[in-house]
């Protein structure tokens, strides 16, 4: 029998199965996990597979089908091991806060240049535009202006006030959706918003750190009233690329990827190499220097095997 995986503990899994409405709880086959799968968790949220039901007890999954795509992170700073947050979706959705807690663009730059190296579209979801100063709504004008200048739809929402929120169902809409961000930037409070039966739980923010109280633990995917799925999982701190050379890094910052034609050189990593085309585009302002600082990041991760 083959399902589809809506809920998994990183221990248990809920699979749905083709032919039947009734979910399968479901633990890995003993001899599933030793064949060679670098991931913390090599079954996911959003992944097709093989099951043998076993009545009276745990169905057993067997197998995974093939994956259209998957959005990955490293695992920890010196791990060499993938944490793969979901499978097979049409959409990513970065939910961004640029006050209580503050998105770093570095983090913002490495979600959307792992999901652009698996082809997956995303989208940014600015929320809690109830919260901000003029100085805040400045600034996130200002990231607006230069997400959307590289082809990323962005959304300014208050999930609390349910401000900008239509607009954001219909992108949604028919689409299976991985919806991720840093702890405490609202995921959870959008989520009741879109999904108003789910009853998802919400927790704090830290007063000493400004960051998230962690609130969901776990992924699952959940059914949207117009059509489609939202994948809800855990907040994340950092997100580290995983296998990424420096000469592929800049094939997933659009803007690098398209003036790297221009440089003298096929294999210029745009750090140091005389004839770069893309350096001087930094200095003329037409990269920006807070992308180009991202794209940096990733290199040097890249060269020392860690990131920060």
């Amino acid at each position: 029998m083959e399902g589809l995986v809506i809920k998994s503990t990183g221990s248990s899994y809920w699979v749905l199965p083709d032919d039947s409405p009734e979910v399968l709880e479901c633990k890995i086959k003993g001899t599933f996990r030793i064949q060679g799968i670098r991931t913390t968790n090599p079954v996911v949220v959003g992944d097709r597979v093989g099951v043998e039901v076993n009545e009276g007890q745990l169905s057993l999954i067997t197998t995974i089908c093939d994956r259209r795509n998957v959005i990955i992170r490293r695992a920890s700073n010196l791990s060499k091991q993938g944490h793969i947050l979901a499978a097979n979706i049409d959409l990513a959705a970065l939910v961004v806060t640029v006050k209580h807690p503050e998105t770093s663009t570095v983090f913002i730059d490495r979600f959307l240049a792992s999901a652009e190296s698996y082809g997956v579209p995303s989208v940014l979801v600015f929320n809690k535009t109830d919260l901000y100063s003029e100085d805040d709504n400045r600034y996130l004008d200002a990231l607006i202006v230069l997400y959307e200048s590289l082809n990323y739809p962005c959304f300014k929402i208050s999930a609390l006030t349910q401000q900008g929120l239509e607009e954001l169902r219909v992108a949604l809409e028919g689409k299976i959706t991985l919806l991720s961000g840093n702890s405490g930037v609202g995921k959870s409070t959008l989520l009741n918003a879109l999904l108003p039966d789910a009853a998802v739980k919400t927790g704090s923010i830290s007063e000493y750190h400004h960051k998230g109280m962690h609130t969901t633990t776990y992924s699952e995917m959940l059914p949207l009233p117009q059509g489609g799925f939202i994948i809800d999982t855990p907040g994340i701190k950092g997100f580290g690329l995983l296998e990424v050379t420096p000469e592929e890094a800049g094939h997933y910052f659009r803007e690098i990827f398209a003036t790297s034609h221009q440089c003298k050189f096929y294999n210029c990593t745009h750090t140091h190499e005389p004839g770069c085309a893309v350096i001087e585009a930094v200095e003329a302002f037409t990269i920006n220097p807070s992308r180009y600082h991202s794209y940096l990041s990733i290199v040097e991760e890249s060269v020392q095997g860690k990131y920060r």
